[in-house]
């Protein structure tokens, strides 16, 4: 019994889906896990044919094994990226952003004679941050309207395309769509397309080394496969960290609470720069009268990151 009523309060719930339950009664979605992101550059030639734009399909890009413990990394990218060809009959792509993890894309149909309809994602080591949602009149129709997450019902009304996120069992995500009062009301046969990636979190920090593994398309959609040149990393990966941690949950759950995401006192401050830049790993910071001599009206906020020494732009 006494177990049991421990998993009640956030102070001495132990397990993890007891803890995001609470902390959701109070507004809090937990940070998911999060894709390392690398920049890279490529070109491809294409002189001597009458190409004159070529497109890098969304999806698998680069290839990377890390040289430790050889567990091969895929980098991807959300959406297509068309560059021009230029005089010299090159195309390149440059300082183009790729996301560790798998792209994956899952449907789900409104069915109107399910009136507890859920629409949970599969997939757990998801980065929440990737995931993009749009809806479909039927599975048949070929316009799409894109909706945005929200994590407040302010500024919605019934004409406002989006969609919730929470966490449920087995660090999975659902999501949750409007009611026709806030938000747009999904009917049958209404389908929903969702994208996202799946990732490895922070053990992908630091890779370097890519091979090309991508599909690229001239303006007429054809296939290309020769002409690529190596790839050139401007950035090595960066960014990837674990999903919130269950300590992690209980301490700013309450804060972010609290502060009604609102910056006011400097604990707010030290509790909203981690859901705003995921790359911090501390912060700390404090009123500028706290200063000798003091400085009125400013705060003063320290950051470290969770890799390398400075803040990225």
């Amino acid at each position: 019994a006494n177990m049991v009523s421990n998993e009640v309060f956030l102070d001495s719930a132990t397990l993890r889906e007891n803890v995001v339950s609470i902390a959701r009664n109070i507004g809090y979605l937990p940070r998911s896990r999060k894709s390392s992101r690398a920049r890279v550059t490529f070109s491809i030639d294409v002189s001597g044919t009458a190409i004159v734009s070529v497109t890098l399909k969304a999806g698998p890009v680069c290839l990377t094994s890390e040289s430790f413990s050889n567990t091969s990394f895929s980098f991807c990218t959300m959406e297509d990226i068309t560059v021009p060809v230029d005089s010299t009959g090159t195309a390149t792509f440059e300082d183009i952003d790729i996301h560790e993890g798998s792209f994956l894309t899952q449907s789900f149909t409104v069915n109107s004679r399910l009136p507890n309809q859920k629409f949970i994602l599969p997939n757990s080591g998801i980065d929440t941050d990737t995931i993009r949602v749009s809806v479909k009149d039927s599975a048949s129709s070929s316009v799409t309207r894109k909706y945005s997450q929200y994590s407040s019902l302010i500024g919605a009304d019934k004409n406002t395309a989006l969609y919730f996120l929470r966490e449920t069992e087995g660090e999975r995500y659902e999501l949750l769509f409007g009611d026709g009062v806030f938000g747009v009301e999904l009917e049958e046969p209404n389908e929903i397309i969702v994208n996202y990636l799946t990732c490895s979190g922070a053990s992908s920090n630091g890779l370097a080394n890519f091979t090309f593994a991508g599909r690229v398309e001239d303006n007429n959609g054809n296939a290309l496969t020769n002409g690529f040149s190596s790839i050139t990393t401007t950035e090595a990966a960066i960014g990837g960290d674990d999903i919130e941690s269950v300590e992690s949950i209980k301490k700013l759950a309450p804060n972010i609470y609290a502060s009604q995401d609102r910056a006011v006192t400097a604990t707010d401050y030290e509790t909203l720069v981690p859901r705003l830049y995921g790359e911090a790993e501390s912060v700390a910071a404090y009123g500028g009268e706290d200063l000798d001599p003091p400085q009125y009206g400013k705060v003063f906020i320290s950051i470290k990151p969770y890799n390398g020494v400075f803040l990225s732009e």
